[in-house]
């Protein structure tokens, strides 16, 4: 009896996608977004996983460190993907600041107990080549300092006819070339 009711009260475990545009699915129907995506495909693979997109067009680190903990005791994930960053970046925020906050938010979602994914991200030239540089190493320096899954640039192989004439965020053909960068380092934390 004790083992059933456990067992009811235990929600189906949840990944949440803790992002901006690039997962909110900003400019295209949200269909084709590359979250809505990774739900139906996991509902082959694992049904009972549930993807919550907790992700808002032109979120910062700030902003996400503001709102990781109310998601985190909200849905409970065994899985948190962070995409945050591009946003700073292209704002020209502090490096500092933008490493501190990433790093609050995948603290926070390790001491939730969720296993940890972060999306990589990479800046246009226009920014300077040492600020870039420096912004694309900060990914690989958290990803190493938290022992946590790293996908180094997940807009990885999107051709650039496939993005919205912003140059920046992908079009609806482009998501599934998202996905599947997702997919090839989510799949082992399942």
């Amino acid at each position: 009896m004790t083992l059933l009711l456990s067992c009811a009260l235990q929600a189906a475990p949840n990944i949440l996608v803790f992002g901006d545009s690039l997962s909110a699915g900003y400019g295209i129907a949200r269909n084709d977004s590359w979250v809505y995506l990774l739900q139906q495909e996991l509902k082959k693979s694992h049904p009972r996983l549930e993807v919550v997109n907790a992700s808002i067009s032109g979120e910062t680190s700030a902003g996400g460190v503001r709102r990781i903990g109310k998601a985190l005791r909200e849905h409970r994930p065994a899985v948190v993907i962070v995409e945050l960053g591009a946003n700073d970046g292209l704002r020209g925020s502090a490096l500092a600041e933008t490493e501190r906050h990433l790093n609050q938010i995948i603290t926070e979602a390790k001491q939730a107990n969720a296993k940890v994914l972060l999306l990589g991200m990479q800046l246009p030239p226009n920014y300077g080549v040492e600020y870039a540089q420096r912004f694309r190493a900060l990914y690989p320096k958290l990803a190493q300092r938290h022992r946590i899954a790293l996908l180094p640039f997940m807009l990885e192989g999107v051709p650039p006819e496939q993005f919205l004439p912003d140059n920046l965020h992908p079009n609806g053909a482009a998501q599934p070339q998202v996905l599947r960068n997702v997919l090839k380092v989510l799949k082992p934390l399942l």
